[in-house]
Formats: C-alpha cells, sequence, structure tokens
C-alpha cells in the first residue's frame, strides 16, 4: 500500500476519497530508561531507548492506519501527518499519532 504525506499519488489518478484513518500508539518509559535517558541528557548524545521506542510506536501507528484503510478498500493513504507528544503524569508517557485519507487510485 502507498502512503505519502502529499495529497496526491504522482502518476496515479485517485478514484474515491474513502475517509480519514487514524493510528496511535502510547508507550510508556520505565525507570531505567528514564534514568539512562537522562544521562544521556546530562552527557550528551542520543538516547537510544528511547529512539528505539518512537521507533515502535511510528510502526504500530502505521499499522493500524493501514489496516483501518485496507477495511475500507483502499490501496493508498495520502495526506499522511505524524504527531509526537510525551503525556502522562511528568511525561512518562510517549504517544504517537498518525493519520491521513485512504483513497482508491489506479
Amino acid at each position: 500500500m502507498i502512503k505519502t504525506t502529499t495529497p496526491n499519488i504522482e502518476g496515479h489518478e485517485i478514484q474515491q476519497y474513502l475517509g480519514i484513518v487514524v493510528g496511535e500508539a502510547i508507550l510508556g518509559a520505565n525507570i531505567f530508561k528514564d534514568l539512562f535517558g537522562s544521562i544521556t541528557d546530562i552527557i550528551g548524545g542520543r538516547s537510544g531507548s528511547y529512539e528505539r521506542e518512537m521507533g515502535k510506536a511510528r510502526k504500530i501507528a502505521f499499522s493500524e492506519i493501514e489496516a483501518q484503510a485496507r477495511s475500507l478498500g483502499a490501496n493508498g493513504i495520502v495526506g499522511i501527518d505524524l504527531d509526537y507528544e510525551v503525556v502522562g503524569e511528568k511525561g512518562g508517557m510517549m504517544m504517537v499519532s498518525v493519520s491521513g485519507t485512504a483513497v482508491k487510485y489506479r
């Protein structure tokens, strides 16, 4: 399935707009990841544990929109928007939200 942030699919004609699809994933960050993330923040560099968790959340959210689109009979999703948020008490959870429009194209 083609997924794109653009409003169209180059070289293809959108035949039907089937509706908005949304995927969300919220993952908690445990105390060890928080501790290592804090150390990384203090000494500089990237936090691999957080990056892995964000990657997992993004993959889950994209899987959800693709499943919703397929259930509508779509073969593509256009206009995809990705949002990342820190939620929960003391920012203890990470959320990825992905939305787009399910389409049939040829």
